[in-house]
């Protein structure tokens, strides 16, 4: 029976700490987007983003000396 002196602070303590934790992260915008996140999990990205016009093309690899280039 003497722990719960121990106890009862320490569980309300940390049920303090973690509903702080939760009010500081809905201040701050951690839940605004839910659904963003789950559809950048989904899409595909696999396609190279497009190029702007001023960029120009990466140059070709060179072949090493004595193999043809394919």
């Amino acid at each position: 029976m003497e722990v719960l002196v121990y106890l009862v602070p320490m569980a309300l303590l940390l049920g303090l700490l973690g509903l702080g934790a939760f009010v500081w992260s809905m201040k701050t915008g951690q839940f605004d987007d839910l659904d963003g996140a789950a559809w950048r999990a989904i899409m595909d990205d696999d396609d190279a983003p497009p190029r702007r016009p001023d960029q120009s093309e990466p140059a070709a690899k060179a072949a090493p000396p004595g193999k043809p280039a394919t």
